[in-house]
């Protein structure tokens, strides 16, 4: 043995033990790793950081990027509501929860499949008085399986593309996972479906997620082609309540109806005074496409200053009837700004002729509480020019269960009320300073928005199609898509970086010249030899397995990209030694990085349930130990027979 095959089996030896030992971070071990290949010469000072210029390191955060936009836009919440039963058993239930996450985790991030998919399987076990962890458990385990499905489902794909594409062979393209995953796949989501509810162990949540702030109040508006037109107020109830919400009030030619008829027909442009959680808020506008009516209200001002430049009227004062339809968002207030509000606030507007309308285009919602010595106690969106003076819509308040009778924008504010506000970050968090505001705990919130949707899921599918027909390098077809998204505002330009996991960024390209050294120095070569001859002891067959084994192994404890990343050349030196077809041995490099069931840390979306189930570490190997049983005994044949070893 040579002593660069001594240096760089010490280094990597350490770096697996920092990844178990998980005191750093992945990223933070990767980049020390690295750096100690440069400083020992085993990687050159001016290769060190290709990585991040490496086609599987771009392609992981366009996915990423693009994955954002489809959760941001509503997209696959409209899916979900289609998709998903509404009155069916847990045993479905947890069924189609778990093909769903597979499915979507095939064409996006398999975390952000599971992010999406959470808060709804914490409705449903809430429902269905379950357990959550019997409904989390399954629901994360189909999205790792789905995502062994493509190239562009998980990070160990692309990386074990790449690793090909570096051995002279060419990537693997978008669908040649498919055949051998899919059937992977399929008997470990058959698994979990009918055995998981009694494997999966019975465990209280450990804490609730974020917050508690009750139910909101928001004013919805029926809009030309909503889905509530003709409906009556009984049939629409029902829809709502398939989302945790429900119609209290309706308001019709600026009247308030308080209990209204449940037999009365709804029209067009009738608003609806809708009381919902705020995770189901989105489900219930897409539901029958209801629109807020602060957001309509800005469109429209919009359009009424881009016709009439120079009109100086108020759109937050008193107003005709048909000005009238708001939607509003709540406020801070300061006791210094009070004194500043009264009683110059009535003369104090925009002088851009646009005072009605949110004038940016990155637009965040966004949760204030109302401090005890707020300047908007007592007062009301109307009273203050919310949005003339701030910028900012009022969308929702939540109250702790009281009801007001009054309109959002005239509505008299409390102290501890919340209030779902919309607008640029900086007017939001402006308003807030000034009007004695706090705000709360960040979370994800969205209100659908069917254009966007339609737009993300365009880009999405066309950047697919691009890479998986050839037309462009997958890395090229997805950075186009990004490209197009914020052109196009699906993603907004200030938000795109914050939708990159950049500690997966960095411990990717700073892996892939770790593991070329590995190849450089033979002692990927090394290592396999030693398989081969003392475990395997020549036999193909058994070192294929051993390959899928090792890297399963080794991804329960690991981040999986890192496995790959490590594992390839010694797939690539084994295959070698036997003189049999690389790809069969990457392919098992795929699936076993993929194929992480037994620990929390093994896989993000294991570490995701992990405090909203109650699971503890030892709670996954019971329904996890079966499921590596079965991808070892079904994916080794499905190697072999769509890969050949000869």
């Amino acid at each position: 043995m040579e002593l660069e095959q001594i240096l760089i089996l010490a280094i990597l030896v350490g770096t697996v033990v920092m990844f178990l030992w998980g005191r750093w971070r992945h990223d933070m071990v990767a980049m020390a790793s690295l750096l100690c290949c440069v400083v020992a010469g085993l990687v050159p000072v001016d290769g060190a950081f290709q990585g991040f210029g490496h086609p599987a390191v771009i392609t992981v955060a366009c996915i990423l990027i693009l994955s954002s936009a489809l959760q941001q836009s509503g997209a696959v919440d409209n899916l979900t509501r289609m998709v998903l039963p509404q009155s069916a058993g847990p045993v479905v239930t947890m069924a189609a929860l778990s093909l769903l996450a597979a499915i979507l985790s095939a064409f996006m991030n398999n975390v952000g499949a599971l992010a999406l998919l959470m808060p709804v399987a914490l409705q449903i076990a809430a429902k269905q008085n379950l357990p959550p962890g019997k409904i989390l458990m399954p629901l994360a385990f189909g999205s790792i399986l789905g995502g062994m499905t493509t190239l562009i489902g998980t990070p160990p794909n692309l990386i074990v593309a790449g690793f090909r594409a570096e051995a002279g062979e060419g990537g693997f393209t978008m669908f040649d996972y498919t055949p051998v995953g899919i059937v992977v796949a399929a008997a470990g989501l058959i698994f979990v479906m009918v055995f998981g509810r009694w494997l999966v162990p019975t465990r209280e949540r450990a804490g609730a997620e974020g917050f508690e702030t009750g139910s909101y109040l928001t004013e919805a508006r029926i809009a030309a082609g909503s889905k509530a037109i003709g409906m009556m107020l009984r049939d629409v109830n029902r829809e709502l309540e398939k989302g945790d919400a429900q119609v209290i009030g309706l308001i019709r030619n600026e009247k308030r109806i308080p209990a209204p008829n449940p037999y009365r027909e709804l029209h067009e442009n009738d608003i609806l005074i809708i009381e919902a959680d705020p995770e189901a808020l989105a489900i219930a506008l897409s539901a029958l496409d209801l629109k807020l009516e602060e957001e309509l209200r800005d469109l429209e001002a919009q359009a009424k200053a881009a016709e009439q430049p120079e009109d100086k009227g108020d759109t937050d004062a008193p107003e005709a009837p048909e000005a009238k339809n708001t939607k509003t968002i709540a406020t801070k207030s300061a006791k210094a700004e009070k004194k500043a509000d009264t009683p110059e606030t009535d003369t104090q507007k925009p002088d851009d002729g646009r005072r009605g309308a949110i004038q940016s285009d990155d637009i965040a919602l966004m949760e204030l509480a109302i401090l005890p010595n707020s300047g908007f106690i007592g007062r009301s969106a109307t009273d203050i020019h919310l949005r003339t003076r701030y910028g900012v819509n009022l969308l929702a308040v939540s109250r702790q269960g009281q009801r007001s009778m009054a309109r959002l924008r005239t509505m008299s504010m409390k102290a501890g009320d919340v209030l779902l506000m919309q607008g640029p970050p900086e007017a939001i968090h402006d308003f807030a300073s000034r009007l004695g505001c706090v705000p709360l705990a960040q979370r994800a919130l969205r209100i659908p928005d069917n254009a966007q949707a339609l737009k993300a899921t365009g880009i999405m599918a066309a950047a697919i199609g691009a890479a998986a027909f050839g037309v462009m390098p997958a890395a090229v077809a997805f950075a186009i898509g990004v490209l197009i998204a914020m052109v196009t505002r699906v993603v907004a330009p200030r938000n795109v970086y914050d939708a990159v996991d950049w500690p997966v960024i960095v411990l990717l390209a700073a892996l892939i010249p770790v593991a070329t050294a590995m190849e450089t120095t033979g002692t990927a070569d090394l290592i396999a030899r030693f398989l081969l001859n003392w475990v395997a002891q020549g036999n193909a067959i058994i070192a294929l397995g051993l390959i899928l084994i090792i890297t399963m192994t080794l991804s329960d404890f690991m981040n999986n990209a890192a496995t790959a990343a490590v594992m390839c050349p010694i797939a690539i030196g084994s295959a070698a030694q036997l003189d049999a077809n690389p790809d069969a041995f990457l392919m098992a490099v795929a699936i076993g990085a993929s194929c992480a069931f037994l620990t929390p840390i093994g896989h993000q979306n294991n570490t995701l349930i992990l405090g909203p189930g109650g699971f503890r570490f030892g709670d996954y190997w019971r329904l996890g130990l079966p499921i590596e049983i079965i991808v070892v005994a079904v994916g080794v044949p499905m190697l072999l027979w769509v890969w050949p070893l000869g």
